[in-house]
Formats: structure tokens, C-alpha cells, sequence
């Protein structure tokens, strides 16, 4: 069974179709990069996973629940990091988690040892108690992963996550959230518009004007159309598109 499966998706605002008929699948496991230039409907699209947005055309299944027709539960089956923080800054490290963990249902024990367990994971435990303002871009991201984590999904959206990070601190979250496929067996859906984000092995998908211009992994689909990641990417997203 498939971790994400969208299917004929589009959507617009008004007279401007921002989606077009957007079809992929990503397995179990599965690292997904995202790739398209600002205002290529990233964005839009993250926005319907998470129902943010209602479902105009098309469906979303994840796992086997349909985003449409079962949506609590398609959802309590995904983890959401937003390109803009929504971390409280003025409450500590773990009050942060523990008031999400209770927005999903998760006793106080519960939450305890889930959250003990993701700050070990990302290396923040003795921060804690310590308030969210006083961490920097880089840690505070990491606390965002922990807590789309804590109710153990089996997908996890990043919208443009390493936005405002330094080089190190960017290749630091990308290479912590590929271990979490590895080792976990999380599917991770990565939205970004950064070229050195994106590996030979990925799954990727290239958006363009909210059509899917092309999709496969990464070094084939470089190869298919021009042999590196940075021409097969400008070609397929000037003038339109690969055709």
C-alpha cells in the first residue's frame, strides 16, 4: 500500500487554475523531493494535503484512507513542517509539544514518553525547558519535526523547511530527515525549490505552473533531460515545460 497517492488533483482560485491534474505516488520509506520554482503550486498543494484547503478536483489517499471521503483519519496519518513556524515562542521546548500531543489525543504518559523519545532523537533534550525564542532557526525546526512526530505518522510534509537556515544547518535537517526513512520507515514528502536538496535516489517530482512536468528518480530523470539536475530542471521549467 502506498504512503500518498493523489490523484487527478487541481485546484484554482477563481479563474486561475494553480493545479492541473496532479497524479504521483509515494511508497513507504520513500524520500519524495518536491521540486519547482517559487509560485509553482508547492505550496497549494501542501496546502490540500493538510486540508488547509477543501478538495476542489481529484482525491488524496493516504495509506488507505481517502482525504475526501474519510479525512480524520488520513490525516492522523500525517506530520505537517510549514514553511512559516508555528511554534508558540514565549512557552518552553516541551509545553510546545505537550499541547500538540493533546491536540491528537495522546494521554499525558503518552505524550511523556513520545516526547522524551523525539528530543533524544534530535538531540535536544537538555533544552527542554528552555523557551522556544531562545533556540535558533535550526533547533527550532528540529523541535517542529519532533512534534509533527509525536502521534507516529507514516507521512511527513515539509514545506520548504530549511527556508531562513544556514548551508550547514540546511544540510544538517536534510540529512537527519532522510534517516528517518532509513531508519523508521517514514515516507517524507520535501517541498523545496533548492537544487542541492535533492539526491541522485530520490523520488522527485518537478512542478511547473502546477502541471507535473516530470517525475521519477532524481538521476533518471537528469538524465533524461540533460545529464544534471540543474539543465534538466531549467528545461523543463522555461517556456512552459518539457512537452
Amino acid at each position: 500500500m502506498s504512503a500518498l497517492q493523489v490523484s487527478e488533483l487541481s485546484f484554482a482560485y477563481g479563474a486561475r487554475e494553480a493545479l492541473r491534474q496532479l497524479s504521483f505516488t509515494l511508497q513507504p520509506g520513500c524520500f519524495g523531493a518536491l521540486l519547482g520554482p517559487n509560485g509553482a503550486g508547492k505550496s497549494t498543494l501542501i496546502a490540500l494535503l493538510t486540508r488547509l484547503y477543501d478538495l476542489q478536483r481529484g482525491d488524496v489517499h493516504i495509506g488507505q484512507h481517502s482525504l475526501r471521503q474519510s479525512p480524520r483519519p488520513a490525516l492522523k496519518q500525517m506530520g505537517v513542517v510549514f514553511q512559516q513556524s508555528t511554534l508558540d515562542l514565549d512557552l518552553s521546548v516541551e509545553q510546545n509539544l505537550h499541547y500538540h500531543a493533546a491536540l491528537h489525543g495522546l494521554s499525558r504518559r503518552q505524550a511523556r514518553q513520545r516526547i522524551d523519545l523525539e528530543l533524544a532523537r534530535q538531540g535536544l533534550t537538555e533544552r527542554r525547558r528552555e523557551r522556544v525564542r531562545a533556540l535558533n532557526g535550526g533547533h527550532r525546526r528540529r523541535i517542529e519535526i519532533a512534534r509533527a512526530l509525536l502521534h507516529q505518522p507514516r507521512l511527513l510534509l515539509l514545506d520548504e523547511a530549511s527556508v531562513g537556515l544556514d548551508p550547514a544547518s540546511r544540510l544538517a535537517l536534510n540529512q537527519h530527515v532522510r534517516s528517518l526513512c532509513r531508519e523508521d520507515g517514514i515516507s517524507v514528502l520535501w517541498a523545496t525549490h533548492l537544487l542541492d536538496e535533492v539526491q541522485h535516489n530520490d523520488d522527485l517530482l518537478i512542478l511547473h505552473q502546477g502541471r507535473l512536468v516530470a517525475s521519477g528518480q532524481a538521476g533518471q530523470v537528469s538524465a533524461e533531460y540533460g545529464g544534471e539536475l540543474g539543465v534538466a530542471f531549467q528545461r523543463l521549467t522555461t517556456s512552459g515545460g518539457a512537452q
